[in-house]
């Protein structure tokens, strides 16, 4: 049985936040180096701490940490237990700005659909998250994205529907790889791919009948599904 069958029931909108992250997440990983670790993984902006316990499930993770801004620990603590993981996935509510982990502390850092929010500014990989990773250790980041500098009238169509400053969170992979690049120096090895799960991540988001869902649907009718993606940027700390 396909692996993502088992997450089903939270393909709804009491659950889903936009594109289906189960997705995003099960091709981030399906897609990572194979020499990857995952024994100490933090999940980075899990949100409701689903992601985590996909990761939990799904990866050889001996803990993996739940860390949110917008979710309370205790909230996410009740999804926890509810999967019987609480020895396993550990809920702590914070801002990534300002981690209260010790240097070196995690085999991998993976973030889904939360990344951008945070981390399109220069200095915030090289100073807030790297610190943090092991030797030898991963980060593994899904995010939306551009194919490409949307122009003309597809770019109106991209900035009334990202709405404000949410436009400057979108990149392509290109700028992405120049940023983690010269963020990393010579610590690192970066790569960044296009994701393929676009449309049926997208699908999820329609089918799941929340009202974001239905708005988001009428703009990529109109052609926005031409410029945006999904980008997986994995980045292995030498």
């Amino acid at each position: 049985m396909d692996r993502l069958e088992k997450y089903r029931p939270y393909f709804t909108k009491d659950y889903l936040m936009g594109p289906n992250s189960f997705r995003l997440l099960d091709e981030l990983l399906r897609r990572s180096p194979g020499n990857a670790r995952f024994d100490r993984t933090l999940d980075l902006g899990c949100g409701m701490a689903l992601t985590s316990v996909f990761l939990a499930n799904e990866t050889d993770a001996g803990h993996v940490y739940a860390f949110d801004l917008w979710v309370s620990a205790s909230d996410n603590y009740t999804r926890i237990q509810a999967h019987h993981l609480e020895d396993k996935v550990i809920p702590i509510h914070g801002d990534a700005m300002d981690m209260p982990f010790a240097h070196g502390y995690f085999d991998a850092v993976v973030s889904v659909d939360a990344y951008h929010y945070f981390g399109c500014r220069e200095g915030v990989f090289r100073e807030k998250i790297l610190p943090f990773v092991k030797k030898g250790g991963s980060v593994m980041i899904a995010v939306p994205g551009l194919r490409e500098e949307p122009k003309g009238e597809l770019k109106e169509l991209f900035t009334t529907w990202a709405e404000g400053d949410d436009a400057e969170l979108f990149k392509t992979p290109e700028w992405w790889k120049n940023l983690l690049a010269e963020e990393c120096g010579d610590q690192c090895d970066v790569a960044v791919k296009e994701g393929e799960c676009f449309d049926e991540a997208w699908k999820d988001w329609f089918d799941s009948g929340h009202e974001y869902g239905v708005r988001d649907i009428q703009f990529l009718d109109k052609g926005l599904d031409r410029i945006l993606n999904f980008i997986l940027i994995y980045v292995r700390k030498r």
